[in-house]
């Protein structure tokens, strides 16, 4: 059986998780930039894990600036084996108020400045994404916020806009006739690299506040997401030390066989392949790349 490393990606308030035995933050450098901060290595409840900042310590990076490649392949490259995201979201459904944590399991990408592939002209790959979140994760998370009593949600989809500004009122009517639970501005590309990647991925939604669509919630300022992403701070901390120990040490693969997806995902031909790309893609791609 496997070791497990479980990766962390911590959101809006998360900033770096209590409690971790021998933790250390260490510097994890890849050809695609840097990534947000330093990596947090340490272990809970016999489980190693590693924690990113997504915005880095003291909330530097805007959505758009996150360089989610980077983040990715750091991952990769300090040997996780599955990642949890927890990101702050706004609700589209009267039945998540603020505090709720959704445990998504769709996502729709409306973003249009980011890279979102690793791959590009020289090496060409296509990755299924129909469901984009690991289902033994999100089981393992619900399981946690029950033992936890965090008020949670499974299922849904999150709507992932560019920002950094908010909705307008108009969009976010619309974005409700779609049937989105939450909307955020950091999943994508975030999950989409994380499957190129090989890398099991969840995310939970922590609901800070409606969005402008509710009449109570018009108009969304940052004061007011504040003191509910506070709280649900400490609940995302509760929460991933308790999944932790929920998956433990030692993993299965994954039911869906996200480990293996670039198998049959890489449609350049071998002797076309760009050299700088394949070297660029040691980490992420480098289990089918060296055959």
């Amino acid at each position: 059986m496997a070791k497990r490393v479980l990766g962390i990606i911590g959101g809006s308030g998360v900033y770096d998780i209590d409690g971790l035995e021998w933790s250390e933050w260490q510097t994890v450098r890849g050809p695609w930039g840097e990534a947000s901060d330093q990596l947090l290595f340490g272990r809970y409840g016999g489980v190693d894990m590693v924690f990113l900042p997504r915005h880095g310590r003291g909330h530097v990076q805007t959505p758009t600036s996150i360089n989610y490649r980077a983040n990715i392949d750091a991952m990769k490259r300090a040997g996780v084996t599955d990642i949890i995201s927890v990101s702050a979201c706004g609700s589209l459904k009267e039945e998540l108020p603020p505090g709720t944590f959704v445990i998504v399991d769709q996502f729709i990408d409306r973003t249009f400045a980011r890279e979102k592939s690793f791959f590009g002209p020289g090496l060409v790959a296509h990755v299924p994404l129909a469901h984009p979140v690991c289902p033994a994760l999100a089981t393992a998370l619900e399981e946690a916020a029950t033992t936890e009593n965090i008020r949670h949600a499974r299922g849904g989809s999150y709507l992932c806009i560019e920002g950094p500004q908010f909705s307008t009122l108009a969009e976010s009517h619309l974005y409700r006739t779609w049937d989105c639970s939450v909307i955020g501005m950091t999943a994508m590309p975030e999950a989409k690299l994380a499957r190129e990647a090989e890398i099991p991925y969840a995310l939970v939604a922590m609901v800070t506040d409606y969005d402008c669509w509710h009449p109570e919630h018009e108009h969304v300022t940052v004061d007011a997401v504040i003191k509910v992403l506070t709280a649900n701070a400490a609940n995302a901390r509760k929460l991933v030390c308790a999944v932790a120990t929920r998956l433990g040490p030692e993993r299965q693969p994954s039911p869906l066989g996200l480990e293996t997806v670039l198998d049959v995902a890489i449609m350049t031909a071998p002797d076309k392949r760009d050299p700088s790309l394949v070297a660029k893609l040691d980490a992420v791609a480098g289990r089918v790349l060296k055959k």
